[in-house]
């Protein structure tokens, strides 16, 4: 139950990244949302969850403007 539960919330985590945002700060929000989310299920940082989950959004929606 617990593994479904981690599993659910992981999926949903990684399609939140999928949403881009339109501008630098949208993309930086929203990556730090599913940074911090991720994080808080696997137990981790969240500070450092949304720190990464900001900037690897925002690197990513940077380098590939169309797939945002």
């Amino acid at each position: 139950m617990h593994f479904t539960f981690i599993l659910i919330l992981s999926i949903v985590a990684l399609a939140s990244l999928s949403a881009c945002g339109d501008t630098l700060g949208e993309q930086a929000l929203i990556g730090a949302g599913a940074g911090a989310g991720t994080a808080l299920v696997l137990n981790g940082s969240v500070a450092g969850g949304a720190l990464v989950g900001a900037a690897g959004n925002v690197a990513y929606c940077q380098a590939y403007p169309r797939r945002c």
